[in-house]
């Protein structure tokens, strides 16, 4: 279903026998939230829009400024594939305006929208390729528990994978969403599975990453499970990340590979990763955005904690995967699925073209297994980690004038407020490790 006017929409929604549509947005910690009309408002919502109260969204705006717009883009309409029964049900994705009219600066995907056309003014187009795990848990009286649905592991399938026809599903309807999807299957911790769809535009891509957690979570319920993209919900095994791979095009070539250079990549590659590396501890406090995510940011579970880039060197925090020509792309390891895609995209590309824009150069390849180095030998080579804490990252994006420059100062100031009240909560918590640790020996 190609959509490209309002025309468009209205004659979709008559010949599918659409009754309501889901106005949906996203606020600055990546929570999808949504308002349902009935189609007999489609009208106002395409034309004027449709009004919310912003004052009661998180990071959005003030008690004394809290009126706030809906304006649905065209583009991503699309029939939900569930639920008929009680009413065809549709969905749109919004962009949050202010009353009169203007783009609100602290709408994710505002920022991202600003830092691609930044990344166009300099010849650039953004393609990205991100892959989500996510864990399969039972449930017990309505409730999720931690106990995963399968004891399968890396690719395994049926017996061990007692959730092939629940990934089917999922993929079904995400293909009825007009999702390109490339391959589904178990990943390495028991109950946990990857789903990855086509690379694209990087606004596109946000909008799927949102929308494939919808479906994910939806299709969980229907199967009665509980579909979690927490990054480490089970200690002592691996944790869910969403590796992302990123590219950069330029008059329809891609700007990264270069047939003649070290590797075959371009200057523009060396430059972009050097840009992502300068900034990084302080972008973990937005693609890794809770006190759980570095729980998973450990050594010895396949996720990254070095601050190096490589080839297709796993144990590198980027590395450039083997394929060449077009498919050339560069692979940032550290995010999880947890974050906010648009922030965490806009917040890589404005890192990334700050590299370029200065011609950064990223240091030396590292071409071993990273893991293997003690802690003196990490050391003498200078090699760096990532924050062991969000108290840590969000110390960094705090002093990170160009992401508070490219984000906006509500959305940097938003997201560090966020994260020292997340760890506050945390740390000020007595927690079970703790009674069990220390109440009958103390």
């Amino acid at each position: 279903m190609i959509i490209n006017s309002k025309e468009d929409v209205i004659k979709a929604i008559e010949t599918q026998n659409v009754k309501f549509i889901r106005l949906q947005f996203t606020d600055i910690q990546g929570v999808v939230k949504d308002v349902e009309i009935p189609v007999t408002q489609i009208e106002k919502a395409l034309t004027t829009g449709i009004s919310f109260d912003g004052s009661s969204i998180e990071g959005m705006v003030r008690i004394d400024e809290s009126d706030m717009v809906l304006k649905p883009d065209l583009a991503t309409f699309a029939i939900l594939p569930w639920g008929k029964d009680k009413g065809v049900v549709a969905r749109m994705i919004c962009d949050i305006h202010l009353p009169d009219g203007r783009p609100f600066e602290a709408d994710p995907r505002y920022v991202l929208k600003k830092i691609m056309a930044e990344a166009r003014e300099m010849g650039y187009e953004l393609n990205v390729g991100p892959e989500l795990e996510f864990f399969l848990f039972e449930k017990k009286d309505g409730n999720a528990t931690t106990k995963p649905h399968d004891y399968g592991r890396y690719f395994e399938f049926a017996p061990t994978d007692l959730t092939e026809d629940i990934r089917r599903d999922i993929v079904l309807t995400l293909m009825e969403l007009n999702f390109d999807i490339e391959a589904s299957h178990h990943e390495v911790a028991f109950g946990q599975h990857e789903i990855d769809f086509k690379y694209g535009d990087a606004l596109i891509t946000a909008d799927n990453v949102m929308t494939f957690k919808y479906v994910t979570r939806t299709i969980a319920k229907l199967h009665g499970l509980h579909a979690t993209f927490m990054p480490k919900p089970i200690a002592n095994d691996c944790g869910s990340g969403m590796h992302v791979n990123i590219s950069l095009s330029k008059d329809g070539e891609n700007a990264f590979y270069d047939p003649e250079g070290d590797m075959e990549i371009s200057d523009t590659a060396r430059h972009f990763i050097a840009g992502v590396l300068d900034h990084i501890k302080a972008i973990c406090c937005i693609s890794n955005p809770l006190v759980n995510s570095y729980k998973r940011l450990i050594p010895g579970y396949e996720a990254p904690v070095y601050i190096t880039w490589s080839g297709a060197n796993r144990s590198s925090l980027i590395r450039i995967p083997s394929a060449r020509g077009k498919s050339t792309r560069v692979e940032l390891r550290s995010p999880d699925p947890s974050c906010n895609p648009y922030l965490t995209f806009a917040a890589t590309l404005a890192a990334g073209l700050d590299g370029i824009r200065n011609k950064k150069e990223p240091g030396n390849m590292v071409d071993y297994n990273i893991f293997d180095l003690t802690e003196q030998q990490l050391k003498e080579k200078g090699i760096e980690t990532l924050p062991v804490t969000l108290n840590e990252s969000a110390e960094y994006i705090e002093k990170d004038e160009l992401l508070r420059e490219k984000l906006g100062h509500h959305v940097h100031n938003n997201i560090f407020r966020l994260a020292k009240a997340e760890w506050d909560a945390y740390r000020t918590e007595v927690h079970e490790w703790e009674i069990k640790r220390y109440l009958n020996t103390i």
